[in-house]
């Protein structure tokens, strides 16, 4: 499929996707958020994609929304105001797909990451810095809301952390962003940011692909529901997961090999 504003490429079950409006500092446009969420589709769909890598081109993640295309909006004019609603509820969708999205995402963030970008942050599983990198959430020092992130970066970074950064416009440096756990490793370049993520798709592979899944939305309920009925349901999984991959996984261990799931890259 052609892109435009995207670079989509499958390597395996590693599914590369670059942000690609270097024009605007891959800021996500109505179009890039449509493509976005086709792609993670892909990902969602294809049982042999495992682990989906999110990058920037041209040395910038995301510069966010794209205020240039707000500000010509006829919603910014004072009608329209409803199709603005739902264009914004769209990147909201995309985020919430990719929170429960039942592979690894992994998001290498170089140059700045701002505003909705921080919600692809948010939402990822491994966030790896550049440490000359910025990343923010200036919207309200624009006049505008972070409306559909903040539900996620309360969740990522805490209620005392969002509040401060979200709704005073923050813009914070990899180590700041490393010590509030929005991202969890930084790198010193680009060489670095690029060795970093293969290690990361790497470790992703060791990985039985069916107890991802299963860890993966057993995380995300544990902050969600109550404590009771989750750990009932988690004793569930954990039974069925021992007629399942368990059984490969273990008896690799006995046999002392690497399971039949186990994959590498040589690099990104």
């Amino acid at each position: 499929m052609t892109h435009e504003t995207l670079i989509v490429a499958r390597d395996g079950p590693l599914l590369k996707i670059e942000l690609n409006r270097p024009e605007a500092r891959n800021a996500l446009s109505p179009v890039m958020v449509r493509e976005l969420t086709q792609a993670f589709e892909e990902a969602r769909d294809d049982a042999a994609i495992r682990v989906v890598v999110l990058s920037g081109a041209n040395g910038t993640f995301c510069a966010g929304g794209d205020l240039k295309g707000m500000g010509g909006s006829e919603a910014a004019r004072g009608g329209a105001k409803e199709e603005a609603a739902a264009s914004n509820r769209r990147f909201g969708s995309l985020l919430e797909m990719i929170d429960a999205l039942p592979k690894a995402v992994i998001v290498l963030i170089e140059g700045a990451a701002m505003g909705g970008a921080v919600g692809l942050v948010a939402v990822s599983d491994w966030a790896i810095m550049e440490k000359s990198a910025q990343i923010g959430t200036p919207e309200v020092t624009v006049g505008v809301i972070p409306a559909q992130i903040a539900p996620f970066v309360v969740a990522r970074i805490g209620y005392a952390q969002a509040r401060r950064m979200a709704t005073y416009g923050l813009r914070l440096d990899a180590v700041a962003a490393l010590r509030i756990g929005l991202v969890h490793e930084v790198a010193d370049n680009h060489g670095d940011l690029l060795t970093m993520g293969t290690v990361a798709v790497n470790q992703v592979l060791r990985c039985s692909p069916q107890a991802v899944v299963e860890t993966k939305r057993l995380v995300r309920i544990s902050v969600r529901e109550p404590l009771g009925p989750t750990l009932d349901a988690a004793s569930h999984t954990f039974a069925a997961a021992l007629t399942g991959d368990a059984r490969e996984g273990i008896r690799a261990f006995v046999e002392k090999r690497k399971p039949a799931w186990v994959v590498k890259v040589e690099g990104l």
